[in-house]
């Protein structure tokens, strides 16, 4: 009997991992890791529930790393088989886990330096670029709605998210004793009020499924509320004479936040701003959106390439890229006019760091928080009302304007959640919620059994059988 086991993504949004066991496979559905603060991070180097050695394939849902970053510590430590994703996911996997070791060996080598001085034993990334490049040579990408023998005895077909650019709902087939079982994994649901992407694609039946619940105990605000905002945050910057920051995520909401402001550009609301992207994942990342615009829904599609350029770039004349850290850093002498995207969404690492250095004590700046931020990050203190900004030993004072615009999520809401499920039509599967805070996952269970769901939380470490 097929087994599945959950080891990650149980008590809170990330670190996604599932195993699957058959009588003929052992088959890994997602390798995230741990985000959320210093003591939270720690579990990335606990062992792996599972010697990596046994496996026979890894699927992955999407590139975001609470999804796919322990990958090349999996391949470090013994996994030799195939990695199976969209082709989208391949390419934006390659920009995410290389600068994801880059920051890494960084971190530890500036730990270890206060290691020495204490006398402490020194630490060892959790992983190298080598161990990045071992990784990505194992990646295999795969087309929409192809049935694939990933594992004897297992099928997978991935079906569009709606979330990132190549996100997948993942379908499992397992036949065993003559008899074919179905898994359904949600991996990250797209927001269907959110730009550029399609709507995720729904499935008709399956024996159990494992649902997101990342916004499971709410609803976004409506995107036409979300933008009137945004303008109104742009038209008080310019009349405070500041700048703008926004926190966001390499892949996903930066394109987006692009697209949003390249439709107040055109409508005449960006004048007194120029943009500036200082983010060299980020800015890669949009090569990679430029490049598959064809995945984007058709409204905006179109949209885009009404435009000057065709690109999404293009899109908004004022952008500019900030490529180099001189770059970033000749940003820090601009009091106003600005807009600065900037990593990481949860400002837990990245350059907006050092523009929340520089901008948060003014009461002229405004800072627009566009994604979910985890419990424990610092991006989370800020909208939970954080009177001062730990950096780097210093205590800045925050006086900014702080907002948070909900709608920009890449998540389905609790409404789009409880719609989605409607589309197993064909057979309604036994659901398992995950990829929550206990809250959101509470509230939602109680939504889906008053519908008649058989719904339930799984423990970190239990087993179901499909």
């Amino acid at each position: 009997m097929a087994r599945l086991t959950f080891h990650g993504a149980t008590e809170g949004v990330t670190g996604s991992a599932y195993l699957l066991r058959t009588d003929r496979a052992r088959v890994l559905l997602e390798c995230g890791l741990v985000q959320g603060g210093r003591q939270a991070e720690a579990a990335n180097r606990d062992p792996f529930p599972f010697d990596p050695r046994d496996l026979d394939a890894v699927i992955l849902s999407h590139a975001h790393l609470d999804h796919s970053g322990l990958l090349p510590r999996l391949v470090a430590e013994g996994y030799a088989g195939p990695v199976y994703m969209t082709h989208p996911t391949a390419e934006l996997l390659d920009i995410m886990l290389r600068d994801a070791a880059f920051l890494e060996q960084r971190d530890t080598e500036w730990e270890n330096k206060f290691r020495r001085r204490a006398g402490k034993d020194e630490l060892a990334p959790l992983y190298t670029v080598a161990d990045v490049e071992a990784a990505l040579a194992r990646c295999a990408g795969l087309e929409y709605g192809v049935r694939t023998v990933v594992a004897p005895g297992v099928d997978v077909r991935l079906s569009d998210a709606g979330h990132i650019l190549g996100s997948a709902v993942v379908e499992v087939f397992v036949n065993e004793g003559g008899a074919e079982r179905k898994l359904a994994f949600s991996g990250d649901l797209g927001n269907s009020s959110a730009a550029l992407l399609r709507d995720p694609a729904r499935i008709a039946g399956a024996d159990l499924l494992l649902l997101e619940s990342t916004y499971g105990d709410r609803d976004h605000r409506p995107m036409d509320e979300t933008l009137d905002e945004l303008e109104r945050i742009v038209t008080a910057a310019a009349e405070d004479g500041g700048n703008i920051l926004i926190p966001a995520f390499a892949v996903g909401r930066t394109q987006e936040v692009i697209f949003r402001l390249g439709e107040l550009f055109h409508a005449g609301k960006l004048d007194r701003f120029r943009v500036y992207l200082d983010s060299p994942m980020a800015i890669a990342a949009t090569g990679v959106y430029q490049r598959h615009q064809d995945e984007f829904n058709r409204a905006d599609r179109t949209l885009i390439r009404r435009a000057r350029g065709a690109t999404l770039p293009a899109f908004l004349p004022s952008l500019r890229y900030s490529r180099t850290t001189e770059e970033s850093m000749a940003l820090n002498r601009v009091t106003g006019g600005a807009i600065i995207i900037a990593g990481s969404g949860m400002c837990n690492g990245g350059r907006i760091r050092h523009h929340l250095k520089h901008n948060l004590w003014r009461r002229s700046s405004h800072v627009v928080i566009v994604g979910f931020q985890a419990a424990g990050t610092p991006g989370r203190a800020l909208v939970d009302g954080a009177r001062t900004f730990h950096l780097g030993g210093e205590e800045i004072a925050v006086k900014a304007a702080v907002h948070t615009l909900g709608g920009f999520s890449a998540h389905a809401s609790q409404s789009q959640l409880l719609d989605w499920v409607q589309g197993f039509t064909e057979r309604r599967p036994r659901i398992c919620l995950v990829h929550g805070e206990d809250a959101a996952k509470a509230a939602l269970a109680a939504r889906l059994a008053g519908d008649g769901w058989r719904v339930e939380v799984p423990r970190p470490g239990q087993a179901v059988e499909l």
